[in-house]
């Protein structure tokens, strides 16, 4: 897990600081430390004695040591921030360039409410984590060691005095981390849970309202909210046994040596016992806080670390899940030709059934396809192989007369344009939305393609007409317009390859045709796959697919099918005799 999270720490800008820190938390705590020793000399040779002299003297150096300490620890501070900032962002960014590699199979294992809780709460708990360990990690051991040096040098049997403490704190830490760490992780899992009812509620925030469910979906929020509540809360208490443990062991210290020190100082002005002063005392009891509180420091830190351990795993899960699609060696596609060679395919290794089931298809350049089937009989799925968005399990797809394995990943894309059944259009203007076909073309070819996909036509009647900002997820266009602008963009691209995906479905037959013709007259070199529920946006393919459970059920000219096919026929017939009874 480590070694996945310290490649973020990849840049002088996280480095330098992180190595800074270290250095100015070890010269605080030796400043800080030696204070305690500045003022035992004050007490026993200037304010005992009532020496003026040293008791400036003294008092200038403990002014200077202050001052140094506080200056480390202002740049120790300042160092830990700029370095675990920066390293939060680079993990994000790692984790999201990441994302943006993944096949759809990849995309499947996360849910979206996963993979956001994962880049914005799980990153600032690691991001916390880091910067813990920059910073107190260090200064803990450093302040616990050069406290007990200098309480050895005050007095060496006194200073045994704290060892009695540790193995306590250390039997209380495990327990803690023991049972505090499933409830933290179950807890993290479980905010991604409360995003996903959230998305899913602001997503679909209409149909809530249209259906008058607001109190099914705060009842919904209140269970998950309630769940973060019972096992936050329980992990916690199993925390809160921490303070207390800590806070017995500084005050038995501190009795146990007030009782020794005294003591020794009444021995001591007899002339026997272990020679400390008042000076000596009082300094061993600064030395009782720090290296007590040190403790404390460390026992919060390996309870930080129980909870950051949850998150970080969650990060890493994210770093370390590899596309399972890689690039080949080819960019240059011959044409827009397809064929698939005895295809299966599995969503999932372990299934029984495949969602494709031996598909033999050749489909030649230029030609127009039209598939259709019921639902559930895998037309989406049939067509995801082309580009690559899911790879076969069994057999190989080619494109251009070559398999789709052997292409770059980018090059096989770009000539592959695809509309899928849930159009997504994203925030910004038209222009800037349909420029996602080619970010370079100019204003006169978008508004082209928009004619072809008989998108400018409602375009015009906009106020600001291209320059109109459409908002996220397109909410503020209906489902025929966003159908069409989706259409524009994929044309923009200029594919050797069109797959639309039942992507006309929300727009009348007249359109429907109007954007067939421009596709036949406008670009007749390029493949062209058509999904379609309505046979009338098939019937005058070059041929037509019928698709039955996963398999290719028949296949022919409009003509053929309703000649030899009784699912075909039936299909067509009820589709335009109920057309006609409508009319």
């Amino acid at each position: 897990m480590l070694k996945t999270l310290i490649k973020s720490v990849r840049n002088a800008a996280t480095a330098v600081p992180a190595i800074l820190t270290p250095i100015f938390v070890l010269l605080e705590s030796f400043i800080e430390v030696s204070i305690a020793s500045v003022m035992a000399d004050l007490i026993d040779y200037g304010i005992n004695p009532g020496n003026m002299d040293e008791v400036i003297k003294y008092g200038i150096a403990l002014l200077i040591r202050t001052l140094l300490a506080m200056f480390f620890g202002i740049m120790a501070g300042y160092t830990a921030s700029r370095a675990s900032s920066r390293f939060a962002k680079n993990l994000r960014q790692d984790m999201y360039y990441n994302i943006q590699n993944y096949s759809f199979s990849n995309i499947d294992k996360f849910s979206p409410a996963s993979l956001v809780t994962r880049l914005t709460t799980d990153v600032q708990r690691v991001q916390m984590a880091f910067q813990m360990l920059t910073r107190i990690s260090f200064r803990a051991p450093a302040m616990l060691a050069f406290a007990f040096i200098f309480s050895y040098m005050t007095s060496p049997k006194l200073s045994f005095t704290f060892l009695y403490a540790i193995p306590f704190l250390v039997i209380v830490l495990a327990v803690i981390i023991k049972f505090a760490f499933p409830k933290f992780r179950k807890t993290f899992e479980t905010y991604d849970e409360l995003n996903e009812v959230v998305e899913e509620n602001v997503r679909g925030i209409r149909v809530v309202k249209s259906f008058v469910r607001e109190d099914h979906e705060i009842g919904k929020f209140k269970k998950v909210s309630d769940k973060i509540y019972s096992l936050f809360t329980s992990a916690e208490k199993t925390v809160a046994f921490n303070a207390p443990a800590m806070q017995v062991s500084v005050y038995a210290c501190i009795i146990a040596i007030s009782w020794l020190g005294a003591h020794a100082i009444v021995e001591s002005g007899n002339g026997e016992g272990l020679g400390l002063t008042t000076g000596g005392l009082m300094s061993l009891f600064t030395y009782t806080m720090q290296i007590l509180m040190s403790l404390m420091m460390l026992s919060m830190i390996f309870v930080m670390l129980t909870m950051s351990k949850a998150s970080a795993d969650r990060v890493v899960e994210v770093l370390n899940e590899k596309s399972d699609i890689t690039d080949g060696p080819e960019n240059e596609i011959k044409d827009g030709s397809v064929e698939f060679k005895n295809v299966s395919f599995k969503y999932f290794k372990t299934a029984e059934k495949g969602a494709l089931e031996n598909i033999d298809l050749k489909i030649k350049a230029g030609e127009t396809v039209g598939i259709i089937g019921g639902t559930g009989s895998s037309k989406s799925t049939l067509v995801q192989m082309i580009p690559r968005l899911y790879d076969v399990t069994e057999g190989e797809v080619l494109v251009g007369g070559k398999n789709v394995r052997e292409y770059n990943i980018e090059a096989l894309r770009t000539s592959v344009a695809m509309v899928l059944q849930k159009n997504t259009l994203f925030s910004g203007t038209i222009y800037e939305n349909i420029r996602w076909g080619n970010e370079n073309a100019t204003d006169e070819e978008v508004q082209h393609m928009c004619r072809l996909a008989c998108a400018d036509e409602f375009i015009q009647g906009f106020p600001d007409k291209y320059n109109t900002y459409i908002e996220q997820g397109g909410s503020n266009v209906s489902g025929g317009q966003k159908q069409r602008l989706c259409i524009a963009r994929a044309l923009l691209k200029k594919p050797k390859i069109l797959i639309l995906d039942d992507s006309t479905s929300a727009v009348d037959t007249a359109t429907d045709a109007s954007i067939r013709k421009a596709l036949r007259e406008e670009i007749p070199n390029t493949t062209k796959i058509i999904i379609a529920q309505r046979v009338s946006s098939v019937c005058d393919a070059d041929r037509i697919i019928i698709m039955d459970d996963g398999r290719i059920a028949d296949m022919g000219t409009h003509d053929e099918l309703y000649e030899r096919s009784g699912i075909y026929r039936e299909i067509y017939d009820s589709q335009t005799k109920g057309a006609e009874s409508d009319e």
